[in-house]
């Protein structure tokens, strides 16, 4: 009989040990490389994602036009979120992509930003706010590998400010950095993405002003699977979790236009 109840004991215990090795080798790991305007946006996706599929989501940010470099010399990522579509087509046309995955996700914006504090009226001044008194340094992204960068280059040229403001242009790596700059006084003034501007922690310590949308090229996000992906599957599944309600959801919050809304 003893010997019975230690056989049925030990059978539910390997069935227990069993089911949990079984949800661990079920439960997949991804690797995602994302533009650093989603810094706050995809910490809350991510949050979700994992909660509700059991799945990890291991996020890189930094900038588009670095991670495309990167990808490109066999950096082993499962998914590439760039704030600029023409880096994953690049990357599409080059055989990389899982095909079929390569998606529009979001587009972003950007703003003028002032910490609190400042003497800048930036709500009135607008661009010309890059031109106040006080103002000795300009934070940007690096346009050479940021797009938001390149937008912000973009849109002082639009206003006719960029001559006269460029030598105080100090450049972030990517987009957060430049957010940084300006956040924490290495900057006095920052052309940023609206999706950090409008998230709580900067949001508590700044104003901004939105630049209008025909000041700079339309910033289309783009997204794919890479062909080198470990687990298919789970980046697949991560990639509709994103176009799906939840994702859309939050990136709404965050500022961004979604590619079934037409940007005016």
């Amino acid at each position: 009989m003893g010997s019975r109840i230690v056989g049925l004991l030990g059978a539910i215990v390997m069935s227990v040990l069993g089911g949990i090795v079984d949800s661990r080798v079920q439960a997949g790991e991804i690797s995602v490389a994302a533009a650093s305007d989603m810094n706050f946006a995809f910490k809350e996706i991510v949050a979700e994602f994992e909660k509700k599929t059991g799945n990890t989501v291991r996020l890189s940010l930094g900038s588009s036009g670095n991670f495309f470099a990167q990808i490109s010399n066999g950096a082993p990522f499962d998914l590439y979120f760039s704030a600029d579509i023409s880096y994953p087509k690049k990357l599409e046309e080059a055989g990389l992509a899982e095909p079929g995955t390569l998606y529009m996700y979001a587009v972003g914006r950007i703003v003028v930003w002032v910490p609190k504090g400042s003497s800048i009226d930036v709500a009135s001044l607008g661009i010309k706010a890059l031109q106040h008194p006080s103002v000795k340094k300009i934070a940007i992204a690096n346009p050479k590998h940021a797009p938001y960068g390149r937008a912000a280059v973009a849109a002082m040229e639009h206003f006719k400010v960029h001559d006269a403001v460029k030598d105080k242009l100090i450049l972030g790596e990517n987009i957060s950095q430049t957010a940084q700059f300006v956040q924490t006084g290495g900057a006095d003034i920052g052309i940023i993405a609206l999706s950090l501007a409008v998230a709580p922690a900067m949001k508590e310590s700044g104003s901004y002003w939105e630049v209008p949308l025909e000041a700079y090229p339309r910033l289309e996000q783009g997204a794919m699977v890479l062909k080198a992906a470990k687990d298919v599957k789970t980046a697949r599944a991560f990639l509709d979790f994103i176009k799906g309600p939840d994702g859309t959801a939050v990136l709404k919050r965050y500022g961004f236009f979604l590619p079934s809304k037409t940007v005016p």
